[in-house]
């Protein structure tokens, strides 16, 4: 059914953000999407408007918020799994720098620079994870939880001293642990069933406010 809103998702060549491209396309979104590197699957869709752009590279964010405006929903879905021993005690001040700027930093600064293209009661989204959650931590992937502890927390902060002046709502969102390259083959749900979850919040969401959500629309303990 078509629809006059918008969503521009941020890391859409693969996985999670190629799944949330096709699913927002064929719900009649209008979808602008953007990769690293060129994705065949990505630009054999029709009518989907891809443009280049890093959480990491400042510029190429810069260049992308020039070129969107009017926007539903920004969907940040960025993130590595981090150095394979994943142990606060071996990590290296590179392997620190590069999970964090990633998963976190980068993520949020691409949030902030885009806020001004999305209209106001907008939806601000970005993919974080369980793994973020202080409360539900149970240890272990020291690198990767505390780069999405950090996620949320910005997050959060993004929403309280900027968003909410434009009545934008922040969304933390868990995508629950789903067949990818990250996930693996043993994840109890596949991409489809996941990014129509997500798909499904993200249309209810909209106004101010903070709220960190799996793909159900389940309150996670932050």
């Amino acid at each position: 059914m078509a629809t006059d809103k918008s969503i521009l998702i941020i890391g859409a060549s693969r996985g999670l953000g190629l799944g949330l491209a096709r699913e927002f396309a064929s719900r009649g979104w209008r979808v602008l999407a953007t990769e690293r590197s060129r994705s065949d699957e990505l630009h054999a869709f029709d009518g989907v408007e891809v443009h280049i752009a890093d959480v990491t590279d400042a510029g190429s964010i810069a260049a992308l918020a020039k070129a969107a405006s009017g926007l539903d929903v920004v969907f940040v879905n960025a993130g590595v799994m981090g150095a394979a021993h994943q142990s606060s005690d071996k990590a290296t001040a590179e392997e620190v720098a590069e999970v964090m700027m990633t998963n976190a930093f980068g993520p949020v600064r691409t949030g902030r620079a885009l806020l001004p293209s999305l209209r106001e009661g907008g939806t601000l989204g970005f993919m974080t994870s369980l793994m973020g959650s202080i409360a539900d931590s149970s240890g272990g992937y020291e690198l990767y939880r505390a780069s999405k502890a950090a996620l949320n927390m910005l997050a959060k902060g993004l929403s309280e001293q900027e968003a909410k002046a434009r009545d934008v709502e922040v969304l933390a969102m868990h995508p629950g642990w789903v067949k990818t390259d990250m996930g693996g083959s043993a994840a109890p749900l596949s991409v489809e069933e996941s990014v129509a979850g997500l798909a499904d919040v993200i249309e209810a969401s909209g106004g101010s406010g903070f709220r960190y959500v799996d793909y159900t629309g389940k309150t996670l303990p932050f």
